[in-house]
């Protein structure tokens, strides 16, 4: 987990480095400062020595300025090394993301990596900070000042390995006791921000339903379980801060009976008895300190696994040796296919297909719900790879080509229509950046968007807003219609992105592809028969099986299913 986190520190080493150097340094200054004013209180002070309070007064400003000087440093440093880790975990987990593969996106819900990008990343980075510094300046000063104390008074020094045991006992009960919590809380995370992102998205259907009431008491109980669990965290955590009290308190005590006695004996100076209680509370201190890093690591841990969970997450999906990347044509072949989600054959979605389409074709594709029409033009640009057979286009297996520039080639409209914010011409230009206006203009025409870009005030500078919630879903539908154009694809998917424009504007967007786009395939998956039946070619999909395979009138003799769908529409049209 430390090796993989470790990687994107990159150009922040030096920072890294320099931070624990810097407040090394600082440290030992400050366990010097108590050494110093012993000899400034025995030597001048005591003795009423001026040159002498002179010369380690001087002395003990000069190891205050350093100490501050180099703890200034070692805090920028901290601060860039960290917050530079952070930027980079960051930036590499969505580098990871953008490379999965749609199985690999179905592991993860979208609430939950967000959390992983902000709450648990905010934890690692204060994790990391805490780790270079006070981790570092903790174990110098308490092993710097345990040697000074025991240099000045071996005695009474031995006071404070008394109370290790009781501190050690105490914090490993904490941290095992937390650290569960923490995990279990993360989680929860996870499942509030679902609930809030589900809710921002879907108000117009909470709205619509009056189920405001059911959803907050929904949004209230997740929160409610965060609540109670940090509440149970914190107070074991809390426990810490007492832990860490009495045992200053009864060193300083015993420091103060053992050391009183000792200056009436002459076997310690006031001096020493000053720097053994200012050691006392730097070694405290450090403890202290060193308990809270160990709270913060058992919060950070669980964050940090989650992240790790993400950065070591590979695509299912990755390029072979051959990486071919000129696909020639549009042709595409399904030869013995099966494919399942869970990669068990008991649990196939699609069953021996074999289906062959030549380049250029439109392919009408129909049936039920369920009936993995979806599935089945998924894996053409290998958003899913088959889990037996091949699947080729232009006579090759899919595998074997690059998979960007395979999917350079396969335009596709997905039953999910997403517009991203931006403006009409920033959203299209996802399907080609260096597009002109004229070829977006073109683009539009031909999905039958421009007649209502035109009625816009801003026209195609237009502000979408994030999701396209200000057009409407036909609209939506010819927008991402237009986008998948611009990319100039051998193969065009259209998965029931029709489904919301009117039959007539249905029959348009076909006959602009028929005419203007002939040398592209074509696969159009619709629940109307009257966006596919004029097709060269139609599939009747049922349980994931091709049931029937031709043209209309071919169907209509010899396929029930197909004859069924139909008939059923033309009464209702009727």
């Amino acid at each position: 987990m430390i090796k993989t986190l470790a990687k994107s520190i990159r150009e922040y080493k030096k920072a890294t480095i320099l931070t624990p150097i810097l407040v090394s340094i600082e440290s030992i200054i400050d366990v010097l400062i108590p050494f110093i004013m012993a000899f400034l209180i025995d030597e001048g002070i005591n003795q009423g020595n001026r040159e002498k309070i002179i010369f380690y007064g001087i002395l003990l400003l000069i190891c205050a300025f350093l100490a501050m000087i180099f703890g200034i440093l070692a805090g920028r440093c901290a601060a860039k090394a960290s917050t530079g880790f952070a930027k980079n975990l960051r930036k590499d987990m969505f580098y990871n993301v953008q490379s999965y593969s749609f199985a690999n996106i179905d592991k993860f819900s979208p609430a939950s990596i967000i959390t992983r990008h902000t709450t648990d990343i905010n934890n690692v980075q204060m994790a990391f900070q805490m780790i270079i510094r006070i981790a570092f300046r903790s174990p110098i000063m308490l092993i710097f000042s345990l040697i000074m104390a025991f240099l000045i008074n071996v005695k009474v020094a031995l006071i404070f390995l008394a109370v290790v045991p009781f501190l050690a006992v105490g914090l490993y009960f904490i941290a095992t006791k937390a650290h569960p919590i923490f995990e279990r809380v993360f989680k929860t995370y996870d499942k509030l921000n679902n609930i809030t992102q589900e809710n921002i998205k879907g108000i117009r259907v909470v709205k619509s339903y009056v189920t405001e009431e059911k959803e907050i008491n929904k949004f209230f109980k997740v929160s409610d379980e965060i609540y109670k669990d940090f509440t149970k965290a914190e107070k074991i955590v809390a426990l810490n801060n007492p832990l860490m009290q009495i045992s200053i308190n009864t060193v300083i005590v015993l420091l103060s009976l053992i050391g009183g006695k000792m200056i009436i004996s002459n076997n310690l100076t006031t001096g020493e008895l000053t720097s053994m209680i200012s050691y006392a509370m730097q070694i405290l201190t450090s403890l202290m300190m060193l308990s809270i890093i160990l709270v913060m690591i058992m919060i950070s841990r669980a964050s940090a696994e989650r992240i790790v969970e993400i950065l070591e997450e590979e695509s299912s999906l990755k390029n072979n040796e051959k990486q071919i990347k000129e696909i020639k044509d549009g042709s595409i072949e399904f030869i013995n296919v099966d494919f399942s989600y869970v990669d068990d054959d008991n649990k196939t979605c699609l069953k021996d297909i074999n289906l062959k389409i030549n380049s250029g074709e439109t392919i009408g594709i129909i049936g039920g719900t369920g009936s993995s029409k979806s599935t089945l033009v998924q894996l053409i640009p290998r958003l899913y790879d088959a889990t037996k057979g091949e699947v080729k286009v232009a006579g090759i297996n899919v595998k074997d080509y690059d998979i960007e520039s395979l999917r350079n080639e396969v335009a596709m409209v997905l039953q999910k229509n997403v517009l991203f914010s931006g403006t009409i011409k920033e959203n299209l230009r996802w399907g080609n950046p260096k597009a002109t206006d004229e070829e977006i203009i073109r683009a539009c025409k031909l999905a039958c968007a421009d007649e209502f870009i035109e009625n816009f005030p801003d026209k195609y500078d237009t502000y979408i807003e994030e999701g396209g919630t200000n057009v409407s879903g036909g609209q939506k539908q010819r927008l991402c219609i237009a986008r998948a154009i611009l990319k100039k694809p051998k193969i065009l998917i259209l998965d029931d992105s029709t489904s919301a424009v009117d039959t007539k504007t249905d029959s348009a967007i076909r006959k602009a592809f028929k005419e203007e786009i002939p040398n592209t395939t074509k696969i159009i998956i619709a629940q109307r028969v009257s966006s596919v039946e004029d097709a060269d070619k139609i599939i009747v999909l049922d349980g994931g099986k091709i049931n029937g395979m031709g043209s209309h009138d071919e169907l209509m003799k010899n396929n029930e299913i197909y004859k069924d769908v139909y008939e059923s529409q033309m009464k209702v049209e009727s």
